[in-house]
């Protein structure tokens, strides 16, 4: 049964509507996982702290596609629920040749000066000559890593969930395949991680553009020569300010923990944080993939006017939200030591420090949901002040704040926690927000 963006949705279509999306953004994190896994106990401990200490520039990358593409999603959505299809079909090729464009130029640019960028974040020695090496490979694959991230919410708008996840799934499996033969089969090493990453990105892009180019039965198509409007193209930027800021302070957030990390643990502080960071990114996932999932939804329903089930919608989404947290926590702190030991269970000491440092930081996951699902929802309704307001302050404002001040009061261990003040923070704001915007949306009616 297809599902429509004007049906009624009850919990049960909000989760079978949104699960393709939950599951793009899920086996992503996984297949990103892979790298670490591989790189890892197949390459090495400094190769993989190298990755992830040069990882904080990739994210950049994707703030310009989430920027644009999350932004735009959101007039394409509004459009199609005012019945304007030929409009959206214009918008929506018009963010994706933009996107293509700025992404090439920011990808030449970073290439050039990557020994430089590895320097300016810390990487010296042998540390210095994997991360270079490493993001050499990446930035030439820029644009196709920012389309990867982006095209994901194009195929939910266009009603194509499905083959959005049967994409993705492609470029999983194929990196999942590519990795063991580079590197354990011939013997690439950590180049061979990189070009197994850049391969799958660039024939998963390359298919999904190929499916909207041509007459497909989806809601959107891509045209050879839209009408470019920088006024729109500024609007979606504008309203997509508050992903760009996430991504770009996943990246500075990053940097602090790392200098932090190493200065009080060395490298292997840097190495349990990067195995955080995978698991982080993969429960993180299901909520940036509901909240995707569901932003078109809140975004047609608000073009079309239809205030009461904008807040039906809104109270199951925020339940659903809550309960996944709840399960998330739960398999973190129950499956800790597991899953430290998947990724170092070769160094006692590394995999001891990430399995503690896990326990604390997994705290977060019961609260981060929602101010992730916030931020969206107002990108959804094309509020780009509040949506950013809340990833300012999330990210920049309490959690840069917490891991600077947390430790001087409580120690090494303030650094694991920080994460957990910033959510608890983050989640007071967004409700604070939902509240004062209560009126305007009719959330109170």
């Amino acid at each position: 049964m297809r599902i429509h963006l004007s049906d009624n949705f009850d919990f049960h279509k909000l989760i079978v509507f949104t699960f393709p999306a939950v599951a793009m953004m899920v086996f992503t994190s996984i297949y990103t996982m892979v790298d670490g896994f591989f790189v890892s106990n197949f390459v090495g401990k400094v190769p993989f702290a190298a990755v992830n200490l040069i990882y904080p520039l990739f994210p950049i990358a994707a703030a310009i596609g989430l920027m644009i593409g999350s932004g735009g999603n959101a007039l394409v959505g509004i459009c199609l629920g005012k019945g304007d299809r030929e409009k959206a079909n214009s918008y929506f090729s018009m963010f994706i040749y933009s996107m293509l464009g700025l992404g090439s130029v920011f990808g030449i640019v970073c290439f050039f000066f990557s020994e430089t960028l590895s320097r300016m974040l810390g990487a010296q020695g042998e540390l210095l000559y994997y991360a270079t090496m490493y993001a050499d490979y990446l930035f030439l694959s820029t644009p196709f890593f920012i389309l990867s991230f982006s095209l994901q919410g194009f195929f939910v708008t266009a009603e194509k969930p499905k083959l959005g996840f049967c994409i993705t799934l492609l470029g999983g499996v194929l990196n999942m395949v590519l990795d063991p033969l580079f590197i354990i089969v011939f013997h690439m090493g950590l180049k061979g991680a990189a070009i197994a990453t850049v391969l799958s990105q660039v024939i998963s892009v390359m298919v999904a553009l190929i499916y909207f180019s041509r007459e497909n039965d989806s809601l959107l198509s891509l045209s050879r020569n839209p009408e470019f409007d920088l006024k729109v193209l500024t609007q979606s930027c504008f309203n997509g300010m508050s992903e760009m800021v996430t991504n770009i302070a996943v990246s500075v957030v990053t940097i602090v923990y790392n200098f932090q990390l190493l200065r009080t643990y060395g490298d292997n502080g840097v190495a349990a944080f990067g195995v955080i960071m995978y698991l982080s990114f993969l429960f993180t996932a299901a909520f940036y993939g509901f909240a995707t999932g569901s932003a078109p939804i809140f975004s047609y329903n608000f073009g079309a006017r239809r205030k009461q089930m904008l807040k039906m919608i809104l109270v199951r989404a925020l339940k659903l939200v809550l309960i996944g947290g709840a399960v998330i926590v739960l398999v973190s702190e129950v499956f800790s030591d597991f899953l430290a030991s998947i990724f170092v269970g070769y160094d006692e000491e590394l995999c001891y420090l990430t399995s503690h440092a896990l326990k604390l930081y997994a705290v977060s996951f019961l609260f981060s949901g929602i101010a992730i699902f916030g931020s969206a929802f107002f990108t959804a309704l094309n509020n780009g002040v509040v949506s950013a307001v809340i990833s300012i302050f999330r990210t920049f404002i309490f959690e840069i704040g917490a891991i600077l001040i947390l430790p001087l009061l409580i120690g090494a261990n303030g650094i694991w926690l920080a994460i957990v003040v910033a959510e608890i923070s983050s989640l007071v704001l967004t409700w604070f927000c939902m509240k004062k915007c209560s009126i305007k949306y009719g959330f109170n009616s």
